[in-house]
């Protein structure tokens, strides 16, 4: 799903937002989402999952092409861990899913 397949389903289950309204509500929450993410904050949506920031400490890679040692420096990356609830949601859906297709 991309963000503005999400802005139509909101849109067209909530009949009293306009597009525009739908995606005016998506930015606001993906942009609150972003900065407490730089600010440090780890945020945890109960029955979704949480997002928090990973350290990956600088190492020493290697150039593909050339084959020389490259010094990659220290990054911090965004991590999602899905709650229980959506595991097993997505578990018991690709479950059904794969049972119909074997129906078949």
């Amino acid at each position: 799903m991309t963000r503005s397949d999400l802005v139509e389903e909101l849109a067209a289950r909530f009949s009293q937002l306009t597009h525009r309204d739908a995606e005016y509500a998506v930015k606001t929450i993906l942009d609150a989402m972003s900065d407490a993410l730089v600010r440090g904050h780890r945020i945890e949506i109960r029955g979704f999952g949480s997002f928090s920031i990973n350290r990956r400490p600088p190492r020493m890679g290697r150039n593909p092409r050339s084959g020389e040692s490259v010094h990659i420096p220290e990054k911090r990356v965004p991590h999602f861990k899905p709650g229980k609830a959506l595991r097993e949601a997505v578990d018991e859906r690709t479950a059904e899913i794969e049972a119909a297709g074997a129906k078949r």
